[in-house]
């Protein structure tokens, strides 16, 4: 019992020091503190203490440097999920997940992701797993993998209310018109508000995102105000000219 305690104090003096050095601007050294202790917390039997501690980290250090922030949220994730805390570990992942898109590091985003999926359907939020699968798709077209991102859509076909669902029809309408290299289709979907109203990070995705070639867009109407519109108004005007007969 002693010896539990006297760990518990080293921790927490481990994450406070961590934490003034964060006050004085440097964080590299505070994060590698916050580190130390979280790795203390799991040897004294509190992982729970120790991936929030790594979560805290995370958020601290994210605005300098993403690929850190990223191995300290995916630590803790794997920390709850090791104590089938899957609800958190999955929040955890979803962080990471999205930083790995903004560094652009869409390889490891896709598998990141799929781990994601899995999370929520294991524990049963179907919802949520169409969401991912809209992420999924911008992330794989992205990367130029047409073949992955469908393959995707398809798998989803066995997560019950996936199909016929307006994420389901968006999607497929994003790889139809992606296939065909119909930019308007694929502008349509990607500015849906079902796709603009995702996290930042996948609304950006889906507004950058651009058909294979350059694609082809549909010819505009043309108005009544030009073209034939005016021609065939000049010749009422060429038959009435001289008055009525």
């Amino acid at each position: 019992m002693v010896c539990y305690y006297y760990y518990l104090f080293v921790c927490r003096a481990l994450e406070q020091a961590g934490m003034m050095l964060k006050d004085m601007q440097r964080l590299p050294e505070a994060i590698q503190y916050i580190e130390k202790a979280s790795m203390m917390y799991v040897e004294n039997g509190t992982p729970d203490t120790a991936a929030m501690a790594l979560d805290r980290a995370g958020k601290l250090i994210e605005p300098l440097n993403l690929e850190k922030a990223v191995e300290l949220y995916q630590q803790a994730a794997s920390v709850f999920e090791n104590e089938d805390r899957l609800r958190q570990a999955v929040e955890l992942l979803g962080k990471s997940s999205r930083l790995l898109v903004r560094a652009r590091r869409l390889d490891e985003a896709a598998v990141s992701i799929q781990k994601e999926k899995n999370m929520y359907k294991e524990i049963e939020n179907y919802p949520t797993c169409f969401k991912k699968t809209i992420a999924q798709v911008l992330v794989h077209l992205h990367r130029n993998d047409f073949v992955a991102a469908d393959k995707c859509v398809r798998e989803s076909y066995s997560i019950p209310g996936f199909s016929g669902s307006e994420d389901c029809i968006a999607l497929e309408q994003l790889l139809q018109g992606y296939d065909q290299q119909d930019e308007d289709q694929v502008f349509s979907v990607c500015n849906s508000p079902l796709v603009k109203y995702m996290d930042n990070d996948y609304a950006k995705l889906a507004l950058s995102l651009r058909v294979p070639g350059g694609g082809t867009k549909k010819k505009s109407p043309v108005t009544p105000q030009d073209g034939a519109g005016g021609s065939r108004a000049e010749e009422e005007d060429d038959e009435y000219s001289g008055g009525l007969c």
